[in-house]
């Protein structure tokens, strides 16, 4: 084959922007233009700022609540794998064995938990889609706080189940609409990602098992910083026998890129063969494997970490607090809810002007005008760096008009 053609192609024809799309996908794309690039100053989407965060800046971004991504013990288990010359399968995880990397993972990590067993998935989306696939059918009422994650959401259309959505963290509703619909799934996050407030998990669970339901607890922001050595929200309450299913992706305070069901061994005997994510899509590979069960010991052992999040999560919470910020933080996820798109633009880029890098949130991730800046907390953030952000958080108040959003003037009513 000639040096220049690659394909039937020259190099000349390596830049082709490719066949025209047809209009009604060009007309998905223009709204997405008008509605998301257009109107920023910078023309790129509201979550993506005018600035890269240089080595001073204070990030407060990532998911990696322990700052575990680098430790070495987790890079060498992995680099350990890869050098190994023997050969490695890359297929779907149906065709395994008992004894593979994945099994024996997956037993050690339900061990952790409490759990009897527990079913290593590609993705926490993956786990949450695969399992509502399994367990939902269009004749089982599904019922969801409006706050839980996007993926629980997904997995409900994927198994044509009628979604009831209660008012968000309010037991009293749900019991009405299953009083109304009749016993199914109730599906709640732990803690729940866009605020960082908790769910009255005791009180969900008493009515799932009253009503004859099947709980589902997403675990993600939790598995990792509360309970016994990490162990999660549902440990912590002390209600690891009454719930039927945790999920979890692995991609939080375990820093990998996986997801976890947490189940009973009956269960998950069947799931590999009924769950599509499962059946349709390659497994993990070994040394991914072997990296996240190297972070399971190092969680386990890191009480010290966990405490330094606690009391990182309670100052900067109190400080924010007391300059008259609105949030409703019990963890180590600060939201801060600025509301309308430009007002949330101005509040992103006067942080990042001053060297404070968050998340913003808006919709489909919040309701439409109520979009809102994420503060994300480590255990290695330093006390000085906390006390920048607090004070710069007051000395932008004014600039950013907060005493006119929404939230602090509901949170003034208080």
């Amino acid at each position: 084959m000639p040096k220049d053609v690659f394909f039937g192609q020259s190099d000349k024809g390596l830049s082709s922007k490719g066949k025209p799309l047809p209009d009604f996908v060009e007309k998905k794309l223009k709204a997405c233009d008008d509605e998301t690039f257009a109107p920023r100053r910078n023309k790129k989407p509201l979550v993506i700022g005018n600035t890269l965060p240089g080595p001073d800046a204070i990030i407060l971004q990532s998911n990696d609540y322990l700052n575990v991504s680098k430790h070495p013990d987790i890079i060498r288990a992995q680099v350990s794998v890869l050098e190994d010359v023997g050969k490695d399968l890359v297929m779907s995880a149906v065709f395994l064995h008992e004894g593979s990397y994945k099994d024996r993972f997956e037993k050690e990590i339900a061990a952790f938990t409490g759990f009897e067993s527990a079913v290593l998935c590609q993705s926490g989306w993956a786990a949450n889609v695969g399992l509502m696939q399994v367990i939902g059918d269009a004749a089982t009422p599904v019922y969801i706080d409006f706050f839980t994650h996007m993926s629980l959401w997904e997995g409900i259309k994927t198994a044509g189940s009628p979604p009831y959505a209660f008012r968000h963290n309010d037991p009293g509703h749900l019991e009405r609409l299953v009083r109304e619909h009749g016993p199914g799934i109730i599906l709640v996050d732990s803690l729940y990602s866009t605020i960082g407030d908790i769910s009255p998990l005791p009180d969900i669970v008493d009515i799932a098992d009253r009503y004859g339901c099947v709980s589902v607890v997403d675990e993600s922001h939790s598995l990792g910083t509360h309970g016994f050595k990490g162990a999660g929200l549902v440990n912590e309450f002390g209600l690891t026998d009454k719930v039927h299913f945790i999920t979890g992706s692995l991609a939080k305070a375990f820093a990998g890129r996986a997801g976890i069901i947490f189940c009973s061994e009956h269960f998950a005997r069947y799931y590999p063969y009924l769950a599509f994510p499962a059946i349709f899509s390659s497994t993990l590979l070994p040394h991914e494997i072997a990296g996240l069960h190297e972070t399971l010991n190092v969680i386990r052992s890191s009480d010290d970490r966990r405490q330094r999040l606690r009391n990182h999560s309670s100052f900067l919470r109190e400080g924010l607090l007391n300059l008259e910020y609105n949030i409703a933080s019990t963890s180590q996820i600060i939201a801060i809810e600025s509301g309308l798109e430009h007002d949330t633009e101005l509040f992103r880029d006067a942080l990042e002007e001053r060297n404070v890098f968050g998340s913003v949130f808006l919709t489909p991730a919040t309701p439409k005008n109520r979009s809102l800046m994420r503060f994300s907390l480590h255990s290695e953030l330093t006390r000085e760096e906390l006390e920048y952000v607090l004070k710069v958080c007051e000395e932008i108040r004014d600039e950013v008009n907060m005493w006119g959003w929404k939230s602090t003037r509901k949170g003034q009513k208080r």
